[in-house]
């Protein structure tokens, strides 16, 4: 079974804390200083009044983040790679490619946090007719996350494009 990212998505500090512990994982942001803290961990003292929390989400729930008429991110947001180690930062007001795989017949070539290429495919998609059309996107990115529509049957892929 393939791990999944995990979704940190920017909360209030009662989501997080509750009489100095910690009640749910989450990632506190106090200036350039990050801290990273478990359920049932307790409050480090020298954070601020104007830190940030951002709380562990379930990262199925990713889409509920990206207004779909303006493709921008509605809250800030890091995504955790199932390494551990690779962390996309994302930020409210990050404008996302919103790509759409319907077909036939789908097959996904980048998966999440892969690095797409104009030239390269991301998906591929088989016509009724037998016809194989390779989906690239518009400009370079990395995938953060697929969306598995259920009410009609395709993919939706959420890129962060490049600078």
């Amino acid at each position: 079974m393939e791990k999944l990212p995990r979704l940190y998505v920017e909360g209030r500090k009662e989501e997080c804390v509750e009489n100095g512990k910690i009640t749910r994982d989450c990632v506190i942001i106090d200036g350039n200083v990050e801290v990273w803290l478990r359920k049932g961990d307790k409050l480090p003292g020298f954070i601020s009044e104007n830190a940030r929390f951002l709380i562990k989400e379930i990262y199925d729930r990713f889409y509920l983040y990206v207004d779909r008429t303006t493709n921008r991110m509605n809250a800030d947001a890091i995504l955790v790679l199932p390494d551990g180690r690779t962390r996309i930062y994302l930020k409210r007001d990050d404008e996302l490619m919103l790509l759409p795989v319907e077909g036939f017949t789908k097959t996904l070539i980048a998966n999440v946090g892969n690095r797409v290429r104009t030239g390269d495919a991301f998906a591929a998609v088989t016509t009724r007719k037998g016809e194989v059309h390779y989906l690239k996107p518009p400009r370079n990115g990395t995938v953060i996350f697929i969306d598995d529509v259920t009410n009609r049957p395709h993919y939706v892929y959420y890129i962060l494009p490049e600078e």
